[in-house]
């Protein structure tokens, strides 16, 4: 069943994330009311009334598109934990963070957008970033490659003795160890910045615009999509241990993201190195 999915139109799922940001997300950029946004664990942690309502609206039709298939959405898991456990089911799952860059949607910028991916039994299949914003969309099936607005891209490689250009978590989200590790970064050949949206960091890397991203959580929402878009790009990834980032969790952390292997090991260095 998945098989044939894959090797059939796929435009209906880029209509569906498409017509979920216009009719949820888009109308209300800029115009959130303070009762539309809501702390879930903290002041960096926001969910708005765009995020619920899209990802509602994700749910209905992609699982009209694909049938008995299952969603895993952030804000379905946030209500109830167990829905994270179909990543390590028998149906095709999709992976949904409607608005990832929440508080960049809350400040009325840009530098958000919706995340979508496909995979069965933990392997990634295929993604779509739409930055709603920018009206611009990323998509990548596995073995097929990947495309920004329809247009081929490849990762490649950096410059010899450029410095490498790492978004990183934020402070906020670390634990003292994972602290120390994302500090390795701080070194000669290393420009290590706060992320943004984690999406439009993938998507930066894919198109060789930065180096890396280096992550310590795990949350398949944030990182399913970009993942699959670095590494049909042409990009690879690997965690503390050397070992691939798994979306069903247990991860050695934190991991990276880069434009090639050697880049992806330079960063890995670093972080041991702080680690």
């Amino acid at each position: 069943m998945i098989d044939d999915f894959l090797a059939g139109d796929l435009s209906d799922v880029e209509a569906a994330v498409r017509a979920a940001a216009a009719a949820e997300i888009m109308p209300r950029h800029r115009q959130l009311t303070d009762d539309e946004i809501v702390e879930k664990n903290g002041p960096h942690d926001l969910v708005t009334t765009a995020d619920r309502l899209a990802e509602q609206h994700l749910t209905a039709s992609l699982s009209r598109i694909l049938p008995r298939s299952v969603v895993v959405g952030e804000e379905a898991v946030h209500a109830d934990p167990a829905v994270y456990e179909a990543l390590s089911g028998e149906a095709p799952v999709w992976i949904v963070d409607p608005v990832d860059g929440t508080r960049q949607f809350v400040r009325g910028e840009t530098g958000f957008c919706t995340l979508v991916a496909l995979a069965h039994r933990g392997e990634l299949l295929a993604s779509w970033t739409y930055a709603a914003a920018l009206d611009t969309m990323a998509v990548a099936v596995r073995g097929g490659g990947a495309v920004v607005d329809g247009a081929p891209i490849r990762s490649g490689s950096p410059a010899p003795d450029a410095a490498l250009r790492v978004a990183m978590s934020h402070p906020d989200y670390t634990t003292d160890a994972q602290k120390r590790a994302l500090l390795g970064l701080n070194t000669d050949g290393i420009e290590p910045r706060p992320c943004g949206s984690a999406g439009l960091e993938y998507l930066a890397v894919a198109r060789g615009e930065i180096e890396a991203v280096a992550f310590n959580w795990e949350y398949a929402w944030d990182h399913a999509a970009g993942l699959l878009l670095v590494a049909e790009a042409g990009g690879h990834q690997a965690t503390l241990s050397g070992e691939p980032f798994r979306i069903t969790g247990g991860n050695a952390l934190p991991f990276t993201a880069a434009r090639d292997r050697a880049t992806a090991d330079r960063v890995l260095s670093a972080l041991r190195t702080g680690a």
